[in-house]
């Protein structure tokens, strides 16, 4: 049951990052610069946080999407 309940979190996470990701490139079509920012972005070994109860983990994931974001030069509002 346990196994089962992980992979239906691993499922869900990575639903909502293609769900994100679609929106964002929708988004970053709009304009060039955007665009290019988003595949520079996608082009990263992008951490995937894989659910469940993991405060650890979550917070390992924030830092390396932060990391890329850092790598990248972004303004905080994007």
């Amino acid at each position: 049951l346990a196994d089962a309940m992980e992979l239906m979190a691993n499922a869900m996470a990575q639903e909502a990052v293609s769900r994100t990701a679609n929106r964002v490139a929708q988004e970053a079509r709009r304009g060039g610069e955007d665009e290019l920012r988003l595949e520079r972005f996608m082009n990263n070994k992008l951490p995937i946080f894989k659910g469940g109860y993991d405060p650890d983990g979550a917070q390992s994931w924030i830092e390396g999407i932060e990391r890329i974001f850092g790598a990248m030069r972004c303004m905080d509002e994007h």
